[in-house]
């Protein structure tokens, strides 16, 4: 394909029947990256989506790029071999809540605290979809499910919390029918090191409207805060904020009177703050605070595979590859040709 070649949505859609059930978050989030997909300057041929296994893992077979579909919890090995054996690969992971927080958990974790280049992105419906219904990481307490039937006992795990905790130096949320979801994606791309994109994903059979008090179009407004670096964390049309209690260290909303947020005392976001960052994903509408969305969190570092480059090339200056050399170096011995026996 021609380099100066305009790329548009439908270089990134392959032939495949699209196979979720009607009504599936997952088609709007795979619509959302089709479209996006031309806009970061990226080629198929130089990009890769690879995933675990989920509802959300048949993704690969719709994107015209390279993809591995692999196992269960196991897409972050696969992507960190991709990546060190080509660092100019883009590469995408593509996960869900069981898949990259249950079997995958301490994967996901390593990926994040080395900080390999590439985008992942997990799909929280709050429920096992693929698996017909079971509870998941982040299902509620009270969760009805099969292997819930008297209602979920365990405390739910944040994703954000999960990867801020793990070292992840970008963090943040989309909604899957969203309007703004591109630009979430943008920015992670944008992004050197691990991406890490929460998306709230609507599972019409087995977990529907879970999201509903903030995804709601009634909702919205009152319940959603989308962030913006330097800009003040505003919401509910401009006439609620947040505050910080410097005494008790935590956040507050506060109403504002005017448009005139500085009296108000609304602070401006701040993504490289780690520890703002971690409050932010700490809010829900059940303790009155709105869902924080968009880029809560971006503090670039070092990437994990340009330190193993970097380091690969230091240890190889001055030598030449000798297979022969390396295969007999040590202990060796040769086998003599056996006398015959008669």
């Amino acid at each position: 394909m021609n380099e100066m070649t305009k790329l548009t949505i439908k270089d990134f859609e392959t032939d495949q029947e699209v196979r979720w059930c009607p009504g599936c978050g997952d088609y709007a989030i795979l619509k959302a990256v089709q479209r996006t997909m031309p806009e970061l300057g990226v080629r198929p041929e130089n990009t890769v989506f690879i995933s675990g296994i989920g509802c959300s893992s048949r993704f690969p077979y719709y994107m015209e790029t390279y993809g591995f579909h692999t196992i269960h919890g196991r897409a972050p090995a696969i992507a960190t071999g991709v990546k060190l054996a080509n660092p100019e690969l883009d590469v995408w992971i593509i996960t869900g809540d069981g898949d990259a927080l249950s079997i995958g958990g301490n994967h996901t974790m390593h990926l994040l605290r080395r900080n390999l280049d590439c985008q992942i992105l997990l799909f929280n419906n709050e429920i096992y979809g693929l698996t017909k219904g079971q509870y998941s990481p982040t299902s509620r307490v009270g969760t009805r499910s099969p292997s819930t039937p008297f209602g979920s006992v365990d405390r739910p795990a944040s994703p954000c919390s999960f990867a801020i905790g793990s070292g992840a130096r970008f963090v943040a949320r989309g909604i899957d029918t969203h309007k703004n979801l591109p630009q979430v994606l943008k920015a992670a791309h944008a992004h050197k090191g691990a991406s890490f994109v929460e998306i709230f994903q609507n599972c019409i059979v087995y977990n529907d409207d879970v999201f509903a008090g903030f995804t709601d179009k009634a909702n919205a407004p009152a319940n959603q805060i989308w962030l913006t670096q330097g800009e003040p964390m505003l919401f509910a049309g401009g006439g609620k904020g947040l505050t910080l209690d410097r005494e008790a260290l935590r956040l507050r909303v506060v109403d504002v009177v005017d448009g005139d947020w500085q009296a108000a005392g609304v602070i401006v976001h701040d993504q490289t703050n780690k520890g703002l960052a971690q409050m932010l994903v700490e809010m829900t509408i059940e303790h009155g605070f709105p869902v924080a969305l968009g880029v809560i969190y971006d503090h670039p570092r070092p990437t994990f595979e340009r330190a193993v480059v970097a380091q690969n090339a230091e240890a190889a200056k001055g030598k030449v590859a000798d297979l022969q050399k390396l295969v007999s170096k040590g202990q060796t011995w040769q086998v003599e040709k056996e006398p015959h026996v008669v």
